[in-house]
């Protein structure tokens, strides 16, 4: 059964940083590209940063850029997003999604299998 397990949402204060994690099981990250994306409550659903299949491409909305990190680690089939300055703004349910496509999008009708989401939360 495939499935993309995302952990370490929470609740933190603005300024602070959180290292969000996506772990695939059934499949090989090794072929796929994977994407972050978040909804806020009465939001529409926002690609946050993708990375391809190798790694080496990586790409970030630019309300997050410079702010947030993807990276991917073939041998652990996990992919982080590491996020440091967190803002209010950023309060969402963060989702990562995989799917096969020669160059990483924040496009997520592109991808094909889903997490459930972590709740990140960034107040005082």
């Amino acid at each position: 059964q495939l499935q993309l397990v995302e952990s370490g949402g929470g609740l933190v204060q603005p300024g602070g940083s959180l290292r969000l994690s996506c772990a695939a099981s059934g499949f090989t990250l090794d072929y796929y590209a994977i994407g972050w994306f978040r909804q806020a409550p009465g939001k529409e659903r926002e690609g946050v940063s993708c990375i391809d299949s190798s790694g080496g491409n990586t790409n970030y909305a630019d309300s997050v850029k410079g702010r947030f990190t993807i990276s991917k680690d073939n041998a652990k089939n996990t992919v982080y997003l590491q996020m440091n300055s967190l803002k209010s703004e950023d309060t969402a349910v963060y989702y990562c999604a995989a799917g096969v496509m020669t160059i990483a999008t924040l496009q997520g009708g592109e991808y094909d299998y889903w997490g459930q989401g972590t709740q990140v939360t960034v107040s005082s």
